[in-house]
This record gives C-alpha cells, sequence and structure tokens, in this order.
C-alpha cells in the first residue's frame, strides 16, 4: 500500500524530493531507492518527520508501536493511518498529535481502482481532509465516515471485499472448467464477467437488485442458477461472513490498540 502511495503521489506531480520514506528492511529499502529515483528512503525514523506535514503509517499493527517510537518530535503533523486495528486514540497517544486520519483501503489501489473509507479525529480540518484526499486520489476512490467504529464495516465490506470476489471468481472457474471449458478461458471469462458487471452497476444509477432481475428470466438459465444459490443459503452465508469479518476488526482493535499502545505507553 506505501509503494501504492508513492507511485501515486509522483504520477500526480509531485517533487520526489519532498517525499521521505523509511524502511529498515535492507532489501526493501533498495527496492524503493530503483523504484522511486528521488525519493529519500531511510533506514530509521529520525526528528526529521517533525517537518513533514503529513506524515503516513503504513506498518503492520503489531510494529506500530515499536515505528512511533522515534516518532513524537511530529505531534504538529497530520498523521495518515493505513493500518487495520490502531485507532486514533492509540495514534495521537504515540506521536502526540491529534490530528489523526484512518484509512482503510484496499487492494485494487495497486491499479487505481481502490475504494478507501476515512474517518478523522475531531482535530482534523477541513483542509487537513482535503490533503488525505488529495494523497488517496491516485489510488481510487474514497469516502468519509461518520465514525470510527464503522471502518470496522468497511475493513469486513470492502477492505477483504476483494478476496470474496476471488473466492467467487475460483469457484465460478472451477464449474467452467468441469463443464468443459478450458482453465483459461474460464478465467478470462469470470474476471470479464465479474469487472463488466461491476463497471455496469457503478455506473448505472439502478440498484443492484434491478439490475439482477434484468438478467434473470422466468424459467430461464440465470433463474434456475439464482434458485440454486437461494436454495443452498448463499446470500445469508455472505452475509454472515461480511459480519464474522466485522467482528475480527473490532477484535483486533482491541488486541493491537492495547498493545501498540502499551508499548508507546512504556517508550515515552
Amino acid at each position: 500500500m506505501a509503494s501504492a502511495l508513492i507511485g501515486g503521489l509522483l504520477r500526480s506531480g509531485h517533487d520526489a524530493a519532498s517525499l521521505a520514506v523509511v524502511e529498515p528492511y535492507a532489501p526493501q529499502r533498495d527496492k524503493l531507492c530503483q523504484d522511486f529515483p528521488g525519493v529519500a528512503v531511510v533506514a530509521q525514523a529520525d526528528s526529521r518527520l517533525g517537518e513533514a506535514d503529513l506524515v503516513v503509517w503504513a506498518v503492520k499493527p503489531q510494529m506500530f508501536g515499536e515505528a512511533a517510537a522515534p516518532v513524537q518530535a511530529s505531534e504538529a503533523s497530520l498523521h495518515l493511518s493505513v493500518m487495520a486495528g490502531i485507532r486514533c486514540e492509540t495514534i495521537s497517544q504515540a506521536t502526540g498529535s491529534a490530528r489523526v486520519v484512518r484509512a482503510m483501503p484496499n487492494t485494487p489501489a495497486l491499479i487505481g481502482q481502490g475504494i478507501a473509507g476515512l474517518f478523522a479525529s475531531a482535530a482534523v480540518s477541513a483542509a487537513d481532509r482535503q490533503l488525505v484526499e488529495a494523497v488517496l486520489a491516485p489510488t481510487g476512490r474514497s469516502l468519509w465516515v461518520a465514525a470510527e467504529a464503522d471502518l470496522d464495516a468497511v475493513t469486513a465490506l470492502s477492505g477483504s471485499g476483494p478476496a470474496y470476489f476471488f473466492y467467487m471468481v475460483e469457484a465460478m472457474m472451477a464449474a467452467g472448467v468441469e463443464l468443459g471449458l478450458p482453465a483459461e478461458q474460464a478465467r478470462e471469462l469470470a474476471l470479464a464477467t465479474c469487472g463488466g458487471a461491476a463497471a455496469l452497476g457503478l455506473q448505472s444509477g439502478e440498484s443492484p437488485t434491478l439490475l439482477r432481475e434484468r438478467v434473470t428470466s422466468k424459467g430461464g438459465t440465470t433463474h434456475a442458477a439464482i434458485s440454486s444459490m437461494e436454495a443452498e443459503g448463499v446470500g445469508a452465508a455472505i452475509q454472515r461472513a461480511v459480519k464474522a469479518a466485522q467482528r475480527r476488526a473490532v477484535e483486533l482493535g482491541d488486541e493491537f490498540g492495547a498493545a501498540a499502545g502499551g508499548t508507546a505507553a512504556g517508550q515515552s
């Protein structure tokens, strides 16, 4: 996700010299230097972060406490987190900044087709929101949610959602192969069909229910498929799956938030 953000900023006209990346892992640091010439890539955060207008957190949640320890000098910066589970209060305590925005993006951001749910702490200004939107714009769409807890639902629906999509594509491909199609043709047909249907849904002002019904003639092939899925409880199973993901997002927030907060407090 960090690479997607860096690449997007450079493509949108930002000066490479205005960006700095902290990457402790040497092989990844070398790769970043090769991929993004002119961007400063350092092994450890230091007081220079205090000069940053925006600090972006794109580390594994369990590593946040350790990564945040040298960043106390950035209390004047706006902080944007794309970490799952680390809540605004924990980030504020670790960095000293009350200006925190949490983002929950998804993997299509890698090709500029993602969508991110955003939540801002009370101290975030309108200008701060515009800056965050501009930074994320090259990765796709974004929308603001009213409560931080809503990000758990965003995580369950769109953050994890690409995996649900690919799970369905895998099943469609397997069915196509069982029906006699070559695997590559089944893959192309399944992906193009799902991608086209998604594009139609986004461009149309009509509900997904109406769009589905237009394809479903009573007694036809689609009706047979939908009837089979309804009999198997597929719709209810999908809803249960999304709710299970939301519950796990809440649990991770409790777990990582407490752990990161404790680590940061112990080192401050």
